[in-house]
């Protein structure tokens, strides 16, 4: 996720904006949907690791960010991997 924030935007909205795409993150980290989240280094952007029932979840989501509006995202698509031991293969005895 890449944000641009216009250059002129009001100093009050910026902070307000900010503040509640911080509260809506936090609230889908808290409901376990927005598992991961890491800063890029040297830009306003991040790596994000979802874990949604369905890509129309997915987009709910992404278009209900604050900061939607002013975010370019590159979205990929990742399924478990059946050799991956702690998600998908049972343990057996």
């Amino acid at each position: 996720m890449n944000v641009s924030l216009p250059a002129g935007m009001d100093p009050g909205e910026r902070a307000t904006l900010l503040a509640r795409e911080r509260a809506y993150c936090q609230e889908l980290q808290r409901e376990g949907k927005w598992r991961h989240i890491w800063r890029v280094s040297g830009h306003y952007a991040n790596i994000s690791i979802f874990d949604v029932e369905s890509n129309d979840q997915l987009h709910d989501i992404l278009w209900g960010l604050p900061l939607f509006p002013y975010m370019t995202m590159d979205i990929t698509p990742l399924n478990a991997h059946p050799s991956d031991i702690g998600v998908s293969c049972p343990v057996k005895r």
